[in-house]
Order: C-alpha cells, then structure tokens, then sequence
C-alpha cells in the first residue's frame, strides 16, 4: 500500500471514530483502487455504512473483506451487529458465534450473545457466554496487553509480558491461557500442554481451559486424553455445537471413524454450521475407506455453498473422482470471480489441476497447478533458507566423531521403526506393506521427534528468533540424558501402539534428526522411502497440503528441498553407515516381493505374505494417497510427470546437476 493511501486509510479511521462516517467514506474514495482489496479499508468502510443504517451495503463490503480473508474476526462480528439492527436473532448468532470461535477472548462478541441467548432461550450457551465475559472483563491490563501483541503476531513481546505477569500471579488462569497460545503459535506445543494442564490444576472447571487443553492434546496426537476431556465437557454441556465438533475429532483420533460420523450426521441432521460439518464428515468417511460416502458428502458441501473450494479440492484429493463439465465449467466462474477468496481459489485450481489432468490436458492442468501454487506460495513464510542452514548444522555437529563417543548410550529398545523421506515418495505405501506384518504396528506421523528437537532447540530460539541451542547441544548431553529421552519418547509413543513388538514413525521429516534418533535411540531401524526427484517433486507440487510441507508451493523451492534431503541422507549414511535402509519407490513397483524380503531382512523379520497383500489390510489412513493404498500396485503413476516435462526445467535447475545426474531422466 503507498504512504498515500496508507495516510488515507489512517484519516478515514479517525474520522469513523468521531462519528463522521460520511466524511469517512469520502475519505476512502480519494484513494487508489489498491483500497477495494485492502481490509483495514473495507472494514472502515462497512462499519461507516453500518452506523448510517446502509446495512444491505454493509454486508456486501463484508462479503468482499471476507473473500480477502476469510478469517477476518471483526467482520463477523460487525455481521452480527447488522443483524442486531435488522431484529435477526439467529443471523445475529451466526455472526457472533463465528467471531469468538475465531477470537475467543473477542468481549465485544461475547457480551451481545449472552442477550441474544437469553432471548431464544438458549439456556446452556447463555451461560457459557455470560462466563466469558465474566472471565474476559476481570481481565487485567497486562493480559489485555499481550493479547494486542497477539493479534500483531509479536511472539516475543507476548511472551515477555505473560511471564512478567505470571511471576507474581503463578495461578492466574487466563495468562496460562495466553502463554500456551504463545507456545502454541510458536510450535512448542509441549509446552502448550504444560501450560494449560498447570491451568486446569488450578482452576479444574475452567471450561475455556479444558477446551483449549483438549485441542492442543489433539495437536499431539494425545487423543485418548483429549477425548476424555471433550466427553466431561459434553456432559456438562450437552447441546454444544463446538464441543460437539470436538468430541467429532477426538472420537477419529482415537481410531473410532463410526463414532466420529455419527456425531457428524447428528450435527447435519440439526443444521449445525453445515459447511464445516459436511467438510469434517467426508473427511471421517474417507479415512474409513468409505469413499463413495465421503464424496456425497463433499458434494452437497458445496451445493451448499458453491464457491467453496475445499469442497472441490476435497473431491479431487480422494484421486479417483473424476469431475463432470459442469463442475470444471463451475470452477472456472469462480477462479475468474475477484470476489472469490484467494485460499478458494487456491483449492478450486488445485483441483481443476487434477480435472484438466484426468481429460488429458496437460498444458491447461500444468497452468492451474502454477497459479494454484503461486498464490498459496504468496501466503507462506519463505522457509528454504532456514531449512538448508538447519542441514548445514546437522552436518556440521553430527559427526563420526560424536556417535563413536556416545556409542552405548540411549535407550537400547528395537521396537520404533522409522521411515523418513519426502511427501509423496512412498512412504504411505511402505508403511502399509510393513503394517501388515503381525508384529509391526502402523501408527501415525509422529510428532515425538519433531517436538523433542524443537524443545532442545531452546524457547528463545522459536519465540525470539535467537541462535538455537540444537543440535550443538547434542555434544553437551551425557548418556544419562540421552538415555532419558529414549525412554520418553517410548512412554509417549506407546498410546499410538497395540501389541506388536514393533511400530512405525513415518513422520517423513524426521529425516532432519536422523542423528538425535540414533543417540537416544541406538537400536531404532530407520528406512529412507526414496522417489525419482522429478516424480517425487512435481508430485508434491501438484498437492495441496492439509498443512505444513510449506516447501512444495513453488518449483524452485522443493527442488532445492530435494537436493538439501539428498546432501543430507548422504552425510547420515557416511557417518552413520548401515544404519538406514534406503527403499527408492521405482523398485517396489517393479519387484514388490524382493523389496518386502529386503526390508524385512533388515528389520530382522521373518517373511510373511500379508505384506505382499498388503491392500486387504483394514486400517484408518490420513494422508493423500490412502486410496491408492488400499489397491494393488500400479506403475501407472511413476512417469505422469513426462506429461508436464516442458514445464519443469524450473525444478531440474534447483534440483543441480548432481542429483540429475544420479537420477537421469532418461
């Protein structure tokens, strides 16, 4: 935005405050067409229209604001204020409701739902609103504070205040809150959990804790425990929505698919917030393999609300639904629509990607592919930089030298097996083949790891942008740490387990902590699910992620990812040789029965043919290619991306002429 326009947004602002909304308005009309798109704008100009009573105006401005950002909290909340002036209680609701989900510390959005509550008779969520705003005005200065620097995604300042705060109000509930969203937002979810199992310690009724702990034991994975929670908060408040929504998500994660479709049916059935709820319920059905449910489900999505884009997407990521000329012609109106919402258009060319694919038409695919990804990369924090410096230091600690002085140490178990690599290399279907083994268990995409090395990383690193102490501290941890590390991510690891005496982690970017799985965990096996850099690359290019793997929206970007993987795998395998087992996916489609023998070999086991069946396994999947492994392998896959070769030079310039040349292309 120019200093201009800037200085204009800034008086139009000040105008609206003193109540000259007209001349703010006015105000607004001198700028640059930049404007119609900027939200502080639209948000100005839909509040100025609202106090002069042009509500139909005011909502569409706040179509427009939430097409720009869907997650705009005030927007919703001025939603609700122009239904409160138009006498609309249920849309009123609706509004409200939606801001406090998004902001649940929004005062201004609680207080008018305890009237709103009151006056449908809406006895239960009366009540848990006026709790809130009980909660929310005894709120000291200093907590008020660290929200505002929330809001402007200051971490650090955050965090500073909440601690000063905390050291002479240990117990203060809200400010454990605060600090857990701090460590949260900063990916220390460990300490998340710490700090809001402290605040429900202390106050044990505290129902804003107890949903924000179980939440955060579902980003854990911790779902026994999370589920528990969300059940003492739905008998307590048996008719709420979100608590229901809860209780959906940690009935899946726990692995019981019926439990969680039913609660979802339930909330269709009562028209509980429809597009959420049909969006979850075809993910639920998918994952338990009920594909032509999940797609019905999709579908009326977004009959319901046609520009929508996951809806599409959600179709097209189940990789065998092929979209008819009225579902392409369909999205292509709203990817040309300015009023679509850039993250709908991401998934709609995402997923007319795979449609222009599925007819052959590769040069219109490749062309949603790019501008799908070229938008999203547009939202992203550009990561490449961090993540070869993270490499370098891997390579510059994790010596030969280190592992021959630690030699011993750790935990001496043989049950994780871990399988690393990059998205879209195979490591679904390897983990599927090793799961059908009847002393290996499949589990999940293990956070254990990841979240050990972000603790030794040190907090100052992740909130204050400080050097990180890991991995160079890994030369300061003696046998009796180590040793201890094991054990826990053992005791973590063991809920995800039934009764095999092996389990899988395919957490594939554990590829980076190769050297901290082997000093606490020496007798681990880990296996490298390799794929052709050009198969590999384009095919996470062409995926949408449901988050993380940041790296695959842009050519150039996870090419360069590829190539640091590769540097990498080759130093883990020089200095720590005949410790990992690579298995390149080209091999297993050509010789299935060779490469199980071979990793079972490895991994000291004795065949079994369940493996090379490995299809008629029933197990929960969540990752992209669940339906392809629940098929015979095919070959099919393993040259799609020829079809798009003209288009790539971009990723075989990043991947350089070392890995081309270990991987030719013809």
């Amino acid at each position: 935005m120019s200093d201009q326009d800037t200085r204009i947004v800034q008086e139009a602002e000040k105008l609206a405050k003193q109540g000259q909304f007209e001349a703010a308005v006015s105000c607004l009309e001198k700028g640059s067409p930049e404007l119609q798109t900027n939200q502080s704008a639209l948000y100005i100009l839909a509040v100025c229209h609202r106090s002069t009573g042009k509500r139909t105006e005011a909502i569409d401005v706040l179509r427009t604001l939430l097409r720009v950002n869907p997650h705009h909290v005030r927007s919703y909340q001025e939603i609700g204020h122009i239904h409160v002036a138009a006498k609309n209680a249920e849309k009123a609701i609706e509004g409200y409701a939606e801001a406090v989900r998004l902001d649940p510390a929004m005062l201004s959005s609680w207080q008018p739902l305890t009237k709103l509550y009151r006056m449908v008779g809406d006895t239960v969520n009366q009540q848990i609103a006026e709790q809130r705003v009980r909660e929310l005005e005894a709120l000291p200065k200093a907590l008020v504070a660290v929200k505002s620097a929330l809001n402007q995604n200051n971490l650090q300042t955050a965090d500073e205040i909440c601690r000063k705060f905390l050291r002479s109000n240990k117990q203060h509930v809200e400010a454990l809150r605060l600090l857990a969203e701090v460590a949260d937002r900063a990916r220390i979810i460990d300490d998340a959990e710490f700090f809001l199992e402290s605040a429900v310690a202390f106050e044990p009724e505290h129902v804003g804790a107890r949903f924000d702990l179980a939440n955060i034991l579902l980003k854990r994975q911790k779902f026994e425990m999370a589920d528990k929670v969300a059940e003492e908060l739905l008998d307590a408040y048996p008719e709420n929505f979100e608590f229901k929504l809860l209780h959906g998500a940690t009935r899946l994660g726990i692995g019981d698919t019926d439990g969680a479709i039913d609660i979802y049916q339930q909330l269709i059935n009562k028209k509980h917030n429809l597009k959420n709820t049909y969006l979850l319920l075809g993910h639920a059905q998918k994952t338990s393999g009920n594909l032509s449910a999940a797609i019905t489900a999709y579908q009326n999505l977004y009959r319901l609300n046609p520009d929508y884009g996951d809806a599409f997407w959600s179709l097209a990521n189940t990789k065998t639904y092929r979209f008819n000329e009225n579902e392409i012609a369909h999205m292509n109106h709203y990817v040309a629509n300015e009023k679509t919402s850039e993250i709908d258009k991401v998934h709609m060319h995402f997923a007319l990607g795979k449609a222009y694919e599925d007819e052959d038409e590769f040069d219109q695919a490749f062309s949603h592919y790019q501008r799908g990804n070229a938008i999203k990369h547009s939202l992203l924090q550009h990561q490449i930089p961090d993540v070869i410096k993270r490499a370098e230091r891997q390579k510059s600690i994790c010596s030969a030298e280190l592992f021959e002085e630690r030699n011993g140490a750790g935990n001496p178990a043989i049950d994780p097996i871990f399988i690393v690599g990059l998205p879209r290399a195979g490591s679904t279907l390897l983990e599927q083949i090793l799961a059908s083994h009847s002393q290996i268990d499949g589990t999940l995409e293990l956070p254990n790891i990841l979240s050990l090395a972000r603790r030794l990383r040190g907090r100052a690193a992740s909130v204050d942008g400080e050097e990180p102490q890991y991995p160079k501290i890994l030369k300061e941890l003696d046998a009796d740490y180590l040793a201890r590390f094991g054990d826990q991510y053992l005791e973590d690891t063991r809920v995800y387990r039934q009764e095999a005496p092996h389990f899988i982690d395919k957490m594939p970017n554990n590829f980076l902590h190769i050297g901290l799985i082997k000093l606490i965990l020496p007798n681990a096996k880990i296996i490298d699910a390799r794929r052709h850099p050009m198969a590999c690359c384009f095919s996470g290019f062409k995926q949408l992620f449901a988050e993380g793997q940041e790296f695959t929206y842009s050519l150039n970007d996870i090419g360069t990812y590829y190539r640091t993987y590769v540097d990498l795998m080759d130093h883990w395998d020089q200095v720590l040789p005949d410790f990992i087992l690579r298995v390149q996916h080209e091999d297993v489609v050509a010789d299935l029965e060779g490469q199980v023998k071979r990793m079972l070999e490895f991994l000291d086991l004795p065949f079994e043919q369940a493996c090379l069946e490995y299809h008629k396994t029933q197990r929960n999947i969540r990752t992209p290619s669940s339906e392809q492994v629940r098929q015979p392998i095919f070959s099919t896959a393993l040259e799609q991306w020829r079809n798009f070769e003209k288009h790539l030079k971009p990723l075989t310039d990043a991947l350089g002429p070392e890995v081309m040349l270990r991987y030719p292309i013809n």
